[in-house]
């Protein structure tokens, strides 16, 4: 099978991979640009342990074809936020100890992202709705949701919600 390049804008750098036709978001991100923030969990949509922000939507890699992303821009953990000035999401998920392993995070924190861009204040309902497509085995997801309604109010008080 015959490889192509595909270029794209990954955490507001540039960024190419060298991908075969059935390549997966997920191994381009992992392997050809040695991004470890996206994981791989169940390889079918299951888990969100694989997701990230494509074109401002919130994507699980693992079911998306490399080839699609092209000219797309990428956001993954590692581009979400800095050591200084963090996005509110992580901070809330850190203040609620909304997380043990870290093998849930990408899902959590951009399905929680997609949210709030939707929803500002969510119920717990909508929260838990919201956050049905990712699994976590660790906390019972009693802080996640806490977490989101943290995150939620530091947005409503100002906090910075891009990425």
């Amino acid at each position: 099978m015959s490889s192509e390049e595909v270029t794209f804008t990954l955490n507001g750098e540039p960024a190419r991979a060298e991908i075969d036709g059935a390549e997966t978001l997920v191994d381009s991100l992992r392997g050809s640009c040695g991004i470890a923030g996206v994981r791989v969990g169940c390889r079918n949509g299951d888990c969100g342990s694989c997701t990230a922000m494509v074109d401002d939507a919130c994507v699980k890699t693992c079911l998306m074809l490399a080839g699609r992303a092209r000219g797309s821009e990428i956001v993954t953990l590692e581009g979400l936020g800095t050591l200084d000035r963090p996005h509110p999401v992580q901070i809330a998920f850190m203040e609620q100890y909304a997380f043990q392993c870290g093998f849930c995070l990408p899902g959590m924190v951009f399905s929680t992202i997609s949210l709030l861009a939707r929803i500002p204040e969510p119920d717990e309902t909508e929260i838990r709705d919201a956050l049905s497509g990712n699994l976590c085995r660790c906390t019972g997801y009693a802080n996640i949701v806490k977490a989101v309604q943290r995150a939620a109010a530091m947005v409503a008080a100002g906090g910075q919600q891009d990425f």
